[in-house]
């Protein structure tokens, strides 16, 4: 069963990103597989991304994603900032990206706008 609004599919499949939509518990979810990582930056080249929807989305905004495997950086071997605590979701423990979104307008933004902020966050990573 789909949940995600026609716009978000179409815009992921069109991008060509392998996703498919979990619900855990109640909890509606988009799980990107092997989504490409900013070279050199951690120690895996790809990872599973997670994005929790709220209730109301696309009206609502999604707030934080999560990661699998657990990403360190390259340089440091260590977790980056507020990226060091587990979220259960689908029996697996998920690395918690805490990046809270603010600006999100409802009525345009979809699950585009949290995937340029995922990427952001990822290419900032320190």
């Amino acid at each position: 069963m789909s949940f995600l609004p026609t716009a978000d599919r179409r815009y992921l499949e069109e991008r060509g990103l392998a996703f498919r939509e979990v619900e855990d518990g109640g909890r509606k979810g988009v799980i990107l597989s092997g989504f490409a990582l900013p070279a050199a930056k951690f120690q895996v080249v790809a990872a599973d991304i997670l994005i929790l929807l709220p209730r109301g989305y696309p009206d609502a905004p999604p707030d934080m994603f999560y990661a699998l495997p657990w990403l360190s950086l390259v340089q440091s071997s260590r977790y980056p900032n507020c990226a060091d605590q587990p979220q259960q979701f689908e029996s697996q423990k998920w690395q918690r990206w805490s990046r809270h979104n603010n600006n999100w307008r409802p009525g345009v933004d979809g699950i585009w706008t949290m995937l340029k902020r995922v990427e952001q966050a990822l290419q900032e990573a320190a």
